[in-house]
């Protein structure tokens, strides 16, 4: 805003709750600065966006609007039922310029409204009934007490299709997405004299988003607040030398996993607790079932529940001078970070399932809990700076050359009480306390930029080029889950090998008083410097004086990026020409090697089943390790506006492969795999979880020329109209079939294995597309077998006489499948009544915009049902199951807007 980059890395906090882009009528302009961009910019290596906040002028101008949306206009999604879930949304606002003191001092004011109510309809997975008395199609179970009874209190019974074998059944719901939110901003400027001004901008987005539960069983809301103030003065010494200094403040608060009514009682019933002093936990993980996300903590929100408030203070200062050919600019800017963040982390206790029939006979994969029933609040602190010179040298008529030179560091994170823990080596028994975090990577992040821009003879053919690179800093973000979990100031306790009948009150109690059940945290002591290398090349051509085409190139490398586990403490396998095997470990299913050895009496070593770090029951890891690359072809065909018709036409054609895409938390997408094999990241390479590898947007607007009629007929009528349009098509997000539990016996809560491919006519692609019941060509996939033949060790010892001893990992790559894709078609009639009586300027705008016009189902990703098999090896019902759309169906809004 006004200059001054306000970086937000709130974690989640936004002031837009839904993403719209409130505050429209404020934005005098807007700059997208996608790669390559100046010296002058850093702390990022993604995009930049910059936006100048309107200011007032010497006459009143200002706008008036309301926006509305109703569900008696659109069409059915397609996951709705026969009946259209109700919706009902009104955006609202205006803003408004004018003088205080002409010439001298203006003032501008924005606000906007929205009040919105949404009815969305929820489609998950439960067990059926036969499945709840013990029939499955494998067989026939006992189902455990304590389990038929937390089922039929929190699990409500199918009421849509049997899916698979009809163990598990859809569950759909339509219920209300309520939100409110309130945003404002003020711009003051005042000129002192033709060399001296100043503008200060302040900004302020409260919003609230009120939500149903998983099975409907309580509301949760999401509460979000932003605030940004600028000031920024600039002085004009001479012709040839302009400084700007600025000083800013931002503020983002969330409070995600509030409580605003429980609608099913026995939430509140002590008995189903699974930890004393609790309410009822939650079931996670079970393959092909919807996670059960437990009772409200005892302090009255989700057990999961996240606060977070984010203070940045900014200062900076920039200077421009233009010297016979050179365009010099240089300047620096400090930046101070306050992140407090208060984390509940697990406090009601969560039981994990490798299968369904292990869930319903009482056979816990994993627990974890937390003796920390208030967790303290952690406070995260930062300081950045930064520097750069950049020189646009005119080297000819018609080329450019830029050059430029960015120095930024970052202090290693800090926490203001000096809640700091970590391990310092992975195997080490006990974390160590106190700062620092790590060694700061930042100290020779020296970043060069170079460009170019030749424009050949005729003047309608441009040529750029560039290069730079661009540092990836150590924020706050990316240790989000390192600060708030770690023991001594967390007591959390995790155990991945349970005995059965744990459910629901035996995991606690035996972990509660493990030595070795207490989570850590390791973060790489001496971390690489974490840089992004971009470059670009484009032809630009003038086809007329309004069509011009524009060729591009855009290539990246990210080098030493986060590689984020959640669980890095694993058993650790062997390889052999067949691959990696684990030994199996305690699993309580009669094999041979139940205890992860290999058979007395046999020519073998014994290959124990024991984690890395025996000491702790989780151990949460930052590494820097990771790479990413990035090529792209870009085709750009803009028309400026004549004979009342513009277009713009922007095609997409590029790929991104990386090691891991995760930086934060595993899952920061939602096709995001769980504790991954660190150790061989070529077991991980493959398609961004972000990758769409092809996009074409197209837009236009026509404004439709007035007939000349009958001058007793009223002309208003036929006049002002515009037309516009906006369609966009992709294609999809790439994803990975898993297998459920822990297949391979790593002796991690959650892991993102995959299973076999198999070959065949039928199996050139494994999806279905346009079948959301089964995306996923579950028949194209196999459990992974051991091999049979006997493999030796270096001393011709038969290490491995005995395959069913031990687990093999899946061939299938990471993000192999490709979900589907996405097309789009947005509408829009204005129709401008301009009412010269009130002023020239005067225009009262009515408009019909008709969203997703064509109402196609853009199916989601199937992101929530990728397990195929179990841990068993018996298909996961429901697996491929899409239940989701990535846009709304037909919506139609209409609005007034008065502009003057």
């Amino acid at each position: 805003l006004d200059g001054i980059s306000i970086n937000d890395y709130s974690n989640g906090a936004p002031g837009s709750v839904l993403g719209d882009n409130l505050g429209i009528d404020a934005v005098e302009q807007v700059s997208v600065l996608g790669s390559n961009y100046p010296a002058e910019y850093g702390r990022t290596s993604g995009g930049v966006i910059n936006a100048v906040t309107r200011s007032g002028k010497n006459a009143f101008h200002g706008t008036v609007y309301e926006f509305l949306r109703n569900s008696a206009l659109d069409a059915r999604n397609f996951f709705d039922g026969p009946t259209i879930p109700p919706f009902k949304r009104n955006q609202f606002g205006g803003s408004a310029g004018l003088p205080i003191q002409k010439d001298r001092t203006f003032i501008f004011g924005d606000y906007e409204g929205l009040r919105q109510s949404l009815g969305e309809t929820t489609v998950n997975t439960v067990p059926s009934m036969t499945a709840r008395n013990g029939q499955l199609s494998t067989g026939t179970v006992s189902v455990d007490p304590a389990v038929a009874r937390f089922l039929a209190a929190f699990y409500p019974l199918p009421n849509g299709p049997l899916l698979g074998t009809g163990d598990i059944g859809i569950f759909a719901f339509s219920e209300q997405r309520v939100t409110s939110e309130n945003y404002f901003t003020i711009r003051v400027d005042h000129k002192f004299s033709d060399q001296d001004s100043l503008s200060a901008t302040y900004m302020r987005d409260n919003s609230k988003t009120v939500q149903p539960g998983t099975f409907d069983e309580l509301l949760t809301n999401v509460v979000s607040a932003r605030q940004v103030a600028t000031i920024q003065e600039q002085h004009i010494f001479n012709s040839a030398f302009l400084n700007s200094v600025r000083a800013g403040f931002s503020r983002a608060a969330g409070i995600a996993g509030g409580i605003s009514k429980v609608s099913n009682p026995l939430m509140f019933d002590p008995s189903y607790t699974f930890e004393p002093g609790a309410l009822a936990g939650s079931i996670e993980n079970v393959p092909g079932l919807t996670s059960f996300l437990g009772a409200p903590s005892t302090q009255g929100l989700l057990p999961s529940s996240r606060s977070l408030f984010w203070n940045s203070f900014q200062g900076g200062d920039d200077a421009f001078l233009t010297k016979g050919r050179h365009g010099i600019k240089f300047g620096g800017i400090v930046e101070r970070i306050q992140d407090n963040q208060l984390v509940l982390g697990n406090v009601n206790g969560a039981f994990r399932f490798a299968s369904l029939s292990n869930f319903l006979t009482n056979q816990p994969q994993g627990f974890s809990g937390n003796r920390t029933i208030s967790p303290p609040e952690f406070g995260i602190r930062q300081t950045l700076f930064g520097a750069y010179i950049q020189d646009d040298v005119r080297l000819q008529k018609n080329l450019t050359f830029n050059a430029g030179l960015r120095y930024e560091m970052a202090t290693v994170p800090d926490e203001a009480h000096n809640r700091i823990s970590n391990l310092r080596n992975l195997t080490d028994a006990q974390p160590y306390v106190g700062s620092p975090f790590f060694l700061n990577p930042t100290i020779r992040n020296f970043e060069p930029r170079v460009g170019f821009a030749w424009n050949p003879g005729g003047g309608r053919t441009l040529v750029r080029g560039g290069f730079g690179i661009f540092d990836v800093l150590p924020l706050p973000y990316e240790f989000a889950i390192s600060f708030q979990h770690a023991v001594p100031f967390v007591q959390e306790v995790f155990g991945n090998v349970i005995p059965p009948g744990s459910f629901p009150t035996g995991a606690f109690q035996q972990l509660a008083t493990a030595s070795t059940s207490s989570r850590s945290v390791y973060v790489e002591h001496a971390p690489k410097r974490n840089y992004v290398m971009q470059w670009n090349l484009s032809v630009a051509r003038e086809l007329s004086s309004t069509l011009a085409l524009t060729l591009g190139y855009v290539g990246s490398r990210g080098v030493h990026q986060p590689y984020k586990l959640d669980n890095i403490d694993m058993v650790l396998p062997t390889q052999t020409s067949a691959g990696y095997l684990w030994p199996c470990g305690p699993d309580g299913n009669g094999n041979p090697c139940a205890t992860g050895f290999l058979p007395t009496g046999t020519q073998a070593s014994p290959i124990p089943s024991v984690a890395l770090n025996p000491n702790f029951g989780r151990i949460s890891a930052n590494l820097w390790q990771a790479d990413s690359f990035y090529d792209a072809l870009q085709v750009d065909v803009a028309k400026r506006v004549s004979h009342g018709v513009q277009f713009h036409a922007a095609y997409t054609w590029g790929k991104s492969i990386d090691t891991l895409s995760a930086t934060a938390a595993d899952d920061t997408f939602p096709n995001g795999l769980f504790n991954q094999i660190f150790f061989d990241q070529r077991t991980t390479r493959g398609l961004s979880d972000f990758n769409v590898a092809q996009t074409l947007v197209l837009s236009f607007t026509w404004q439709l020329p007035s007939p000349k009629w009958d001058p007793k007929f009223p002309n208003w009528i036929v006049s002002g109209w515009q037309v516009g349009g906006l369609y966009k098509a992709s294609s999809g997000q790439p994803f990975t079939p898993l297998l459920g539990g822990d297949p391979v016996g790593m002796k991690l809560e959650e892991t993102g294995e995959p299973p076999n491919r198999l070959a065949g006519a039928n199996c050139q692609s494994l999806t279905n597309p346009g079948n959301p019941n089964q995306y996923i060509k579950t028949e194209c996939f196999s459990m992974p077998v051991a091999p049979s033949q006997a493999f030796y060790d270096a001393n011709c010892t038969k290490a491995f006489a005995y395959p069913q001893c031990f687990n093999l990992r899946g061939n299938l790559g990471r993000n192999t499948l490709i979900g589907p894709g996405l097309a789009k078609l947005d509408f829009s009639v204005f129709k401008n009544n301009y009412v010269k009586r009130i002023s020239e300027s005067f225009n009262a705008q009515f408009r019909a915009e008709f969203f997703n016009i064509l109402n196609h189902a853009n199916l989601a990703s199937p992101t929530d049902n990728l397990a195929v098999f179990g841990k068993n090896g018996q298909p996961v019902s429901g697996a491929g199951l899409i239940t989701s759309t990535q846009t709304t169906s037909r919506q139609i809004q209409f609005a007034l807007k008065l502009i003057w």
